[in-house]
């Protein structure tokens, strides 16, 4: 196996980087721009610009990899919203480029997609549940399911997964996690909601998940995330919990009262039996996490 990942600056990425060196897998890491990951063997590392579709054919003609995990996406939902033609160029576009490209070289194709392909009116979503996007972001990600279904001549798979977290190098944006154990440390008054229900997957989880589909030769959907479904007041509270941290400065409030561009789907989470039972899938719990990236 010969891996090439996409967005390898990524907390994903570098957490793949990280299993496909433990495990001793041939990979090759990518992003747009220099190697922002010192774990990452700079002599691997190549630059590429998943909009550009000449650079994406020339990069995978060149270095043949027999599977590529596409984990490099525009993610901030209220700025796809606000740049609809920059969102579908970055999450659409270019995963056909990416799928052509496989294609050519009889590579699996493996993309990384969302909770929020769903409208949030169920939660607990299995694999087959209908999907009904209620964003610009949500619509990008079911329409590049639809190029890897509809377009993809190699074996393929799609990774589902709900609010990553954990800890990397050089990161452009935060996580939930880390933003909310900061602001308890300091703390600040919160607001959080707790009208919305998520399970939050830690990164090293979700990696072993996408190597877990390949390791196992399956292809297809499959729902990747943390074990436990909360809502986001209560992501808070536990965290605050589990640090010994004083919560009394945290309240809730409404989603109705935010002024967010894109609507959010309610409630997720993800029934998660298919990877359990198929990969042998062994998520963390939320509090065995966070021993992990706060030792004492």
């Amino acid at each position: 196996m010969k891996v090439l990942i996409t967005g390898s600056n990524g907390l994903l990425g570098q957490k793949l980087v990280d299993y496909c060196l433990a495990a001793k897998i041939d990979f090759v890491p990518t992003s747009k721009g220099e190697n922002r990951n010192s774990k990452c063997p700079t002599d691997r590392y190549r630059s590429m610009d998943i909009t550009n579709r000449e650079e994406v054919m020339e990069v995978i003609s060149e270095l043949h990899p027999t599977v590529v995990i596409h984990t490099a996406a525009m993610t901030n939902v209220d700025q796809c919203e606000l740049n609809p033609a920059d969102c579908e160029l970055i999450n659409v576009t270019a995963t056909r480029y990416l799928v052509e490209a496989c294609n050519k070289v009889n590579a699996h194709f493996q993309l990384l997609s969302t909770d929020f392909v769903f409208d949030g009116e169920k939660g607990n979503y299995s694999e087959d549940d209908e999907m009904n996007p209620l964003s610009v972001y949500a619509k990008s990600k079911v329409d590049a399911e639809a190029i890897v279904v509809n377009e993809s001549t190699t074996d393929n798979s799609i990774v589902r997964t709900i609010i990553v977290y954990g800890n990397a190098e050089n990161l452009s944006k935060s996580n939930i996690i880390a933003w909310a154990k900061s602001a308890l440390e300091k703390g600040d008054p919160l607001t959080i909601v707790d009208d919305q229900f998520r399970a939050p997957t830690w990164a090293e989880d979700l990696a072993a998940g996408c190597m877990g589909i390949l390791e196992h030769n399956q292809t297809g959907v499959f729902h990747i995330s943390g074990p436990e479904t909360m809502s986001i007041f209560d992501l808070v509270i536990r965290i605050g919990n589990h640090f010994g941290m004083t919560t009394d400065q945290v309240s809730k409030i409404s989603s109705s009262t935010l002024s967010q561009a894109a609507k959010r789907p309610p409630k997720t989470g993800f029934d998660l039996s298919k990877a359990y039972q198929k990969i042998d899938y062994k998520p963390h719990t939320l509090e065995e996490t966070l021993t992990v990236l706060y030792p004492s």
